[in-house]
């Protein structure tokens, strides 16, 4: 895996994501992670929106210090889509889009 610049801690954050032994990945390490590889905003409910290459996802803060197994399934498709997986290709995005103002189309389509 590529370290794509990134911090030792932060590489070490991603490794632990793709690792499939790895049941137990502490929420501050991964809310550091996107901070570094996408854009992360607060929404008004306490929920973190992370946007990384083509992909949002809106991930609920958990209370105790580790996430989910499900946040960790979420994260490693939004990841590895993005360019940050075990392979290090992006997935090329092939869907439409609805922009809310009438246009439809590829992502590539934007102006």
């Amino acid at each position: 895996m590529a370290d794509h610049g990134l911090s030792n801690h932060h590489s070490s954050t991603l490794a632990e994501i793709f690792d499939h032994q790895k049941h137990s990945i502490e929420w501050r390490k991964v809310e550091s992670l996107l901070n570094a590889v996408g854009t992360v905003t607060q929404e008004h409910n306490g929920h973190l929106k992370v946007e990384v290459g083509p992909e949002t996802e809106t991930f609920h803060v958990p209370h105790g210090k580790e996430i989910n197994q499900q946040q960790i399934v979420d994260l490693r498709r939004m990841l590895n889509e993005a360019g940050y997986g075990p392979d290090e290709k992006p997935v090329k995005d092939e869907r439409d889009r609805d922009y809310g103002d009438n246009r439809w189309g590829k992502p590539e389509d934007e102006a």
